[in-house]
C-alpha cells in the first residue's frame, strides 16, 4: 500500500548563490522555466555535484524503459557519481515545472529501476524544480516503509540562485565558508 504523498519544495529556505555558468547562447535559445531548461541549467552548473558532494556525470536523459514488475517508466535524467571514498551512486532525477508536485509512485519506480539496472551502486533519487527563472530547488527523496505503508520524505533540500559573478558579495562568500 502506498500513501498518496506529494512533495513540494519548502518556501523558507536560504538561497545559495551560485555563479551561473550556463553558456549565453544556451540561455538565448533555451529560456524559461520548463523541464528542459531546468535540466540544462542543472547540468551546465554542475548542481548535482554541488548538492550531493559527489563527482557526477550525466549518462542518460529522458530514458523510457521497462522495469520488471512495474512496466514502462520515464526518468528525466540519470547521473552516476563517485564519492571521495570510491562509492558509486546512481542518481535518477525528476524535473518539474513550477507548481508541480513530486509523487511517491515515480520515486518508487526510479528506485526499483536503479536496483535492477545498477545493483552495485547506491541510489539517490533527486527532485528538481524551478522556483523562478534563476532560483531552483533540489531535493533528495526517500521512500520510507512503515509496516507496508509507504511515505515519501525529504532527506535533504537546498535552494540555489544562479547569478552573475557580481551577484555574490564577499560577505556572502565568507558566510558560505563559515557554514562548511
Amino acid at each position: 500500500m502506498a500513501s498518496p504523498a506529494k512533495i513540494i519544495p519548502t518556501n523558507n529556505r536560504q538561497k545559495i548563490k551560485i555563479p551561473d555558468t550556463t553558456p549565453e547562447i544556451v540561455k538565448k535559445y533555451a529560456p524559461g522555466t520548463d523541464e528542459q531548461a531546468l535540466l540544462t541549467k542543472v547540468r551546465y552548473n554542475r548542481l548535482i555535484d554541488i548538492f550531493s558532494g559527489l563527482t557526477c556525470y550525466s549518462i542518460q536523459n529522458h530514458l523510457r524503459t521497462t522495469v520488471e514488475n512495474i512496466g514502462q517508466i520515464e526518468i528525466d535524467e540519470i547521473y552516476v557519481g563517485v564519492s571521495k571514498k570510491g562509492a558509486h551512486y546512481v542518481i535518477p532525477c525528476q524535473a518539474k515545472s513550477p507548481g508541480d508536485k513530486f509523487g511517491i509512485v515515480q520515486v518508487m519506480q526510479d528506485i526499483e529501476f536503479c536496483k535492477q539496472r545498477y545493483p552495485h551502486a547506491l541510489c539517490k533519487p533527486i527532485a528538481l524544480q524551478f522556483l523562478s527563472e534563476i532560483d531552483l530547488a533540489i531535493l533528495e527523496l526517500v521512500v520510507e516503509d512503515d509496516d507496508n505503508v509507504f511515505r515519501l520524505s525529504v532527506v535533504d533540500e537546498k535552494h540555489y540562485q544562479l547569478t552573475n559573478k557580481d551577484g555574490i558579495s564577499d560577505l556572502e562568500i565568507t558566510s558560505y565558508c563559515q557554514q562548511e
